[in-house]
Parts: C-alpha cells; sequence; structure tokens
C-alpha cells in the first residue's frame, strides 16, 4: 500500500511541476485561433494528434532528452532562444494574418485543399511543440531526470519507472480533454469571437516568445559571465 501511495505522491508531484508549464488552457485558445475554417472531425483529430505528439516529446526528452542535446551541442538557453523565434513567428502570423482571396470564385476548390494541409500541420507545430511541450516544459522534464534518477526523493526504484510514463501520460490525457472541449466554445462565440481570440493569441505569442528569447540570455549571461 506504500508503494501505490509513493506512485500517486510522484504523479500528483509531477502534475504540479508540468501543468503551469503546459499550461492546456493556452494551447485550447491557440487550437480556437488556428482552426476557424476547419470541421468538428478535423479539430477532434487535431486535439488526438496533439496529445500525442505532447506525449512522445515529453517520454523522449525525459529519457534521450539530455543526450540529444549533448550530441548536437544544444544548451537550455539555446533550446529556449529557438522556442522562443518559433512562438513569435507563428504569433506575428495570427497578429498579422496575409490577406489571401480565398473569396474568389477561381480559388474556391484550392481553399479547402489549404485548409486540409494547415489542419495536418498545426497538432505537431504550436499546438504540441512549442505550445504545450514548450522550451520551459522540456527544460523542466530533462533538470528533473537528474534528480528522479538520482532518487533525491526516496522514491522505491519501481515507482522512479512508471511514475514519469504515467506523469506524461496523464498530461496527455487532460489536454486531450480540453482541446475536445473547444468545438463547443468555438459555437459559443461564432466565427467574430473566434478572429478576435485569434489576434489576441497572436500578440500573446509574440510577448511568451520575446520572454524566451530574454530568459535564454540572461540565462547565458549568468553561466558565462565570470566570477568576480
Amino acid at each position: 500500500m506504500t508503494s501505490i501511495m509513493q506512485l500517486f505522491q510522484a504523479i500528483g508531484l509531477g502534475l504540479v511541476l508540468l501543468l503551469p508549464l503546459a499550461n492546456p488552457l493556452t494551447t485550447v485558445a491557440l487550437l480556437l485561433g488556428l482552426s476557424g475554417n476547419m470541421t468538428r472531425e478535423e479539430r477532434n483529430q487535431q486535439s488526438l494528434m496533439a496529445s500525442v505528439y505532447v506525449f512522445l516529446i515529453m517520454t523522449i526528452a525525459f529519457y534521450a532528452g539530455q543526450l540529444v542535446m549533448n550530441t548536437f551541442g544544444i544548451s537550455i538557453p539555446g533550446l529556449r532562444i529557438a522556442g522562443g523565434l518559433i512562438v513569435a513567428f507563428i504569433g506575428f502570423r495570427m497578429l498579422f494574418p496575409q490577406q489571401s482571396a480565398e473569396e474568389a470564385p477561381e480559388v474556391e476548390t484550392k481553399s479547402d485543399e489549404l485548409r486540409k494541409k494547415t489542419s495536418a500541420n498545426i497538432a505537431f507545430v504550436p499546438l504540441a511543440m512549442p505550445s504545450t511541450a514548450g522550451p520551459g516544459t522540456i527544460a523542466m522534464i530533462i533538470s528533473s531526470g537528474s534528480s528522479i534518477k538520482a532518487n533525491v526523493l526516496g522514491f522505491e526504484q519501481w515507482v522512479l519507472l512508471v511514475a514519469p510514463v504515467a506523469i506524461f501520460l496523464s498530461v496527455a490525457v487532460i489536454l486531450w480533454g480540453c482541446l475536445r472541449s473547444s468545438g463547443a466554445i468555438m459555437r459559443l462565440v461564432g466565427k467574430s469571437g473566434i478572429e478576435a481570440i485569434s489576434r489576441l493569441m497572436g500578440f500573446l505569442l509574440v510577448c511568451m516568445g520575446v520572454q524566451f528569447i530574454i530568459n535564454g540570455v540572461l540565462e547565458i549571461i549568468s553561466t558565462y559571465t565570470p566570477v568576480a
């Protein structure tokens, strides 16, 4: 019974650490801003795929993240800056959408094809990465991996093996449930509301991207500044 309690304690601790960083509600707002032209089936498919991608990204980051970063010489500040650039780029595209000629009759048949291509791409970028499994989440997972492997909290060995996968699966399920609720939100706010949410999320994403870059630069300065 004690071992089971340790497992639940480990899962609870992991969710407390990861959920504020993953922030599924932000991903829901992002989905609302990007899926205005999608059907209900397409949104549900994107929700499921994004959740699967989040689970895979977190699992890979935990078990092989440090190895991959060491192999390619990637630092945590570099990860933060790269993620910030991606987030800011997506935010600019949402804040200042390009004027299209989708209303013209000669391109009406092409519009559906373009929408399908768009919907096929947003599950991984930006819903899974960097919105949910972003630089902060990945950095937390990688940095926590060494502490878990060192067993500083005194959990039993089998708990340390099961808990990470259970935590990542729980985050993915919570994200999937939140994203599936986006359809009801879309019906409630309407098309004009979705456009307003898209612009607002674009601005917030630009701010988040800039903040990621600032954090990365500050971490570089604090890491490589010689101590007097």
